[in-house]
């Protein structure tokens, strides 16, 4: 069941990594885990200089709400303690505005609904 679990998240996270390159992002860092938590994709949009933290959530259904809905506020907590940390150990992203998006996906992953919200939480 986990690894299950695992293919569809990886799976998901792969869309929506797809998805934010699309849109003019590139990719500093996949799946980045520290004591803190982790955080799925680390992204660089180069137009406004701002490295971007971003949480990737799926749904199959929404009978339960949205995928973006299930990012709480003590998630959001674990993921500005985990970008803290990176910054502490990437200090060539010191001068960067951050941002926290998240990418939800709904539906069946052939053709599902993708939904990014830009700077969903601050820190």
């Amino acid at each position: 069941m986990f690894s299950f679990k695992r293919k569809i998240g990886n799976q998901a996270e792969q869309l929506a990594l797809d998805h934010l390159i699309a849109h003019g992002l590139s990719l500093i860092e996949q799946n980045y885990l520290a004591r803190f938590g982790e955080i799925d994709i680390i992204m660089l949009d180069e137009v406004e200089k701002v490295l971007v933290f971003v949480e990737v959530r799926y749904r199959k259904n929404t009978v339960f709400g949205a995928a973006t809905d299930t990012v709480d506020h003590a998630k959001q907590l674990k993921i500005i303690r985990t970008a803290q940390y990176y910054l502490q150990q990437h200090a060539e992203f010191e001068e960067y505005i951050c941002r926290f998006d998240v990418v939800g996906l709904e539906s069946d992953l052939k053709y599902p609904k993708i939904t990014w919200i830009k700077d969903a939480f601050e820190a």
